[in-house]
């Protein structure tokens, strides 16, 4: 069995709060595809759920969710849930967002595309910790001096709006940053690779490609088939779609009449939630997924993905601690 021994101090402490994780994993706020039912069953599975914000149309809608949300977890012994907020200057619905998010008290809120500072005080006057969602050193260290609790690295491998930088370098240099929460994302589906993560220093692993597949997942049956049915050579790192580089299947692509070898030039971006409907279109149309995406074989429940994730860690564990006792020896010094 996975112990919570395993998970990192700083998550350990976030276990501490009042959740249960059964694996230092986070079910990654996915546009258009992460809604409520999924963030309940990886609570529920053991796992942080997360949802971003902007997946729900309206603010009455959003209201909905997190009413469901923190009705149906409230006084389970669960993991925590988290919401996901863009904090870009053009979001002219934040402040509604973060009037629910005040109200219905998610223990992390994730902030995105801007600094974290407009949800900070409001989030830790509840008790709830922020997470600054960044790509790079320099947003990293703008985040940590605005107050956030803590960074989601997401790293190059990534699904969505992806990163360049390497999984465990971004790992090592946001360690030297904060003592808070690092969760590292970037082509991670697999418990050999969380494993790996933690033991290079991060606290929680960013996992969404690993999720678009089940049951529990808004994403049309046609685009888990194709995440099932592609490989690592079916990807494209684009900003033509969206304004921003974002990893995309190439198999959508074709099919809605763009050239993966001759992508249209960027459009620019805006994070107005009008503006985001549009965006939505596209991303209806144009499917992303991470590098990950090989570990995913068939459309399964949220609870069969977690219990292999587990098996994996658990595996890797082992592995690790079989092997501890032929490195104990000192390295030679040269005379």
């Amino acid at each position: 069995m996975t112990t919570n021994l395993n998970i990192g101090a700083a998550a350990a402490a976030l276990v501490a709060g009042g959740g249960r994780l059964r694996l230092p994993i986070v079910a990654a706020p996915m546009f258009l595809i992460s809604g409520p039912e999924l963030v309940i069953e990886a609570c529920r599975c053991g796992i942080i759920g997360a949802f971003p914000t902007t997946n729900a149309r309206t603010i009455q809608e959003l209201d909905a969710w997190m009413s469901r949300i923190s009705t149906e977890l409230h006084g389970a012994a669960v993991a925590p849930w988290a919401t996901n907020v863009i904090t870009h200057s053009t979001n002219q619905r934040l402040s509604q967002d973060l009037e629910l998010v005040a109200r219905y008290r998610p223990p992390i809120v994730i902030t995105a595309l801007g600094s974290p500072k407009p949800a900070i005080e409001l989030v830790h006057a509840y008790g709830g910790i922020v997470i600054a969602d960044v790509v790079n050193l320099t947003l990293a260290k703008k985040a940590i001096d605005a107050g956030a609790d803590g960074l989601a690295c997401v790293s190059a491998g990534a699904g969505g709006h992806t990163g360049f930088i390497s999984p465990f370098a971004f790992i090592s240099a946001a360690r030297e940053l904060t003592n808070g929460l690092v969760i590292v994302g970037g082509g991670i589906a697999d418990g050999s690779g969380v494993a790996g993560a933690i033991a290079a220093g991060a606290d929680l692993v960013y996992m969404g490609t690993r999720f678009i597949a089940t049951q529990e997942s808004r994403a049309v049956e046609e685009y888990k088939q194709m995440v099932v049915n592609a490989t690592l050579d079916d990807l494209l790192v684009s900003a033509s779609i969206t304004g921003t580089p974002a990893s995309w299947l190439k198999p959508s692509l074709r099919r809605v009449g763009y050239d993966p070898e001759q992508m249209p030039e960027k459009p620019q971006r805006n994070y107005d939630s009008s503006q985001q409907q549009q965006v939505a279109k596209r991303w209806k149309d144009v499917w992303s997924a991470g590098q990950g995406i090989g570990a995913i074989r068939a459309i399964e429940p949220m609870r069969s993905v977690v219990d292999s994730l587990a098996r994996e860690y658990d595996a890797a564990l082992s592995r690790i601690a079989a092997l501890s006792p032929t490195f104990t020896a000192p390295c030679s010094t040269a005379k």
